[in-house]
């Protein structure tokens, strides 16, 4: 076979017929009809992903904070906070501080 001779089918060129045009007219018009919504699908996914992740550190707080709370209602525990963070003493107690050679009081622990 020759190229020459080639068949009148292979030099058929596709031709662009009303129907056609219809057709890819429809198939645009539809991809653009899908693109709001898998634009809006996508943005309420990554919302969805968002408030997943603060509702997850939420909990944790909460957790932390719930565990404050039941330390907090221990008697023990807010005298240790009283003698410490602020220094206070029990009627009768005499309080000291330390002052070394250089005159100057140490450094008070840091508040809680």
């Amino acid at each position: 076979m020759s190229t020459t001779a080639a068949s009148p089918r292979a030099r058929h060129r596709i031709q662009f017929t009303p129907r056609g045009a219809i057709l890819a007219l429809v198939v645009t018009a539809l991809l653009f009809y899908l693109v709001v919504p898998l634009r809006t699908y996508i943005t309420q996914r990554d919302r969805l992903d968002q408030l997943e992740r603060q509702s997850q550190i939420l909990h944790r707080q909460n957790v932390d904070l719930e565990s404050q709370v039941r330390r907090l209602g221990d008697p023990a525990y807010i005298e240790r906070i009283a003698r410490q963070c602020l220094g206070m003493v029990k009627a009768g107690e005499i309080p000291f501080v330390v002052v070394p050679k250089s005159g100057s009081p140490l450094p008070q622990p840091p508040a809680c």
